[in-house]
């Protein structure tokens, strides 16, 4: 309804304990099935090529730079931060203590390396050798892999650790081919589909396995199957869904080499001079982006929120507060409003919003949910990444001076859904409107009414009284 400039400071008051119910709910639920094994890089992704090149350098050299580390090669996620900017390979190996990973990210990883454990289950069975690599070295990781390879294994082998022209791989699953010397190669991936990035994932992969003096007859992704249910017996089968990519991959591999080079001059020399822009969060928000993007001022130009890419422009052209912006460089509603209130430094009210709060009648249900989306299901019924509401908030107005609060939070560990469908159609009443600020709680509501279909048609009424104040 109104925007302000700056991010309101919010008092503590009846909200905080909201937040602090969810951040134990989270961790709560998190350690149900969080595993994390040493040495599995589940997780480690990338995303679109760079266009344009990398035009233009900085003038220190690398070995002037503080905290310059030495690089001893290139592992395949570095390649793959390459293409997305050449700058943040460089940034990866010479200034680490710049990397800032937002809990997205870190969200992100967890789950990769907890497929990459259910992989190592459902790939195999009780068989198979994992390769480990700690404490003891690389050398050892590599030797370990040439010993089963060679040995005519025909188990899988876990996280096999292969090196070609200083460029190291670990793959997730191989398997012998009995047909001959060929091996069959799986990358397994947290994702619900194959995506762009994803082939040149492998083509890095398949090329090093391939220079290390290995064929292969096929390589593989293998990612979530977002329609598997779990039936609630500990049985896994079917959640991964295999995609054979070995022609995709074979067009790239002629590429494979330009691109290792491209990543050890961007290693080895002075900091690319890569300008801000989409690919700071494209196809993974960049953990540099705070060193990168100017963030010195009171409003920076990030704070327009929208595309990277014309924020990006910006920046090049020299801006870094938003009341620095012309007015005339600014273009779509979101943003001119933001940069008129910002510039302004007072609230705007838009027109007809008062009359628009004033006609709600009372009681008035101010409505929030949180939701938990586990890659790998943890209840009867549950597919991958479902949205399944484990908490809910809501401020009640009686009247203009006079409000409640309900809540619901089960800990239990038990699945919460019905317990909290039952208690909300109970504090939600059966009048007044019920006030959201984005379509999520009416697709919770929806989920909840086809989850438990003795509860729909309340359910259904409940949806009927939102008011989105978007």
């Amino acid at each position: 309804i109104c925007a302000s400039g700056p991010v309101p400071a919010w008092p503590v008051g009846p909200f905080m304990h909201v937040i602090a119910s969810c951040t134990w709910s989270l961790l709560h639920f998190a350690s149900v099935r969080c595993t994390v094994r040493t040495g599995c890089t589940a997780g480690v992704r990338f995303g679109a090529k760079l266009t344009g090149g990398a035009a233009g350098f900085s003038a220190a050299p690398a070995h002037q730079i503080p905290g310059n580390s030495v690089m001893n090669g290139l592992s395949k996620s570095r390649i793959m931060s390459s293409l997305q900017c050449l700058k943040k390979v460089h940034l990866e190996v010479h200034r680490k203590d710049l990397q800032e990973f937002s809990s997205k990210t870190e969200a992100a990883f967890a789950v990769g390396h907890e497929v990459g454990e259910m992989a190592i289950r459902l790939y195999g069975r009780g068989r198979g050798v994992e390769v480990q690599y700690d404490d003891s070295g690389l050398s050892k990781a590599l030797g370990t892999t040439r010993e089963l390879m060679a040995s005519g294994i025909q188990e899988p082998i876990f996280e096999a650790t292969l090196e070609h022209e200083g460029v190291l791989v670990r793959e997730d699953v191989l398997f012998h081919v009995d047909s001959g010397r060929d091996w069959r190669i799986v990358e397994v991936k947290a994702s619900t589909k194959v995506k762009p990035e994803h082939v040149l994932d492998c083509a890095i992969q398949a090329w090093v396995h391939r220079g290390a003096g290995h064929d292969f007859e096929s390589i593989s992704l293998s990612h979530i199957n977002k329609q598997f249910r779990y039936r609630g017996d500990g049985k896994y089968d079917g959640l991964l869904v295999e995609n054979d990519l070995t022609g995709e991959v074979k067009k790239e591999l002629p590429s494979v080499p330009h691109w290792v080079e491209q990543a050890k001059e961007a290693v080895e020399g002075p900091m690319p001079a890569i300008p801000v822009g989409a690919q700071c969060t494209k196809p993974y928000d960049c953990p540099f982006m705070g060193y990168c993007w100017p963030g010195d001022s009171q409003y920076p130009i990030s704070g327009l929120g929208g595309s990277r890419k014309k924020l990006g422009l910006l920046v090049m052209n020299g801006y870094r507060d938003i009341r620095d912006v012309p007015a005339s460089e600014i273009s779509g509603q979101d943003h001119e409003r933001i940069h008129r209130v910002t510039r302004q430094g007072e609230p705007e009210l838009l027109p007809g919003a008062k009359a628009f709060v004033d006609e709600l009648p009372y009681p008035r249900f101010h409505l929030d949910f949180e939701t938990i989306g586990p890659a790998i299901p943890i209840w009867p019924g549950t597919r991958p990444y479902q949205a399944l509401p484990i908490q809910w908030s809501c401020h009640i107005e009686r009247s203009g001076s006079v409000v409640e609060h309900k809540e619901f939070l089960d800990l239990s560990g038990e699945p919460p859904m019905r317990k909290l469908a039952e208690q909300m159609i109970r504090d939600l009443e059966t009048t007044g409107p019920v006030l959201m600020y984005t379509e999520y709680e009416r697709r919770i509501i929806l989920g909840l009414a086809g989850m438990f279909p003795d509860l729909a048609e309340e359910l259904h009424a409940i949806v009927d009284r939102l008011v989105d104040l978007k």
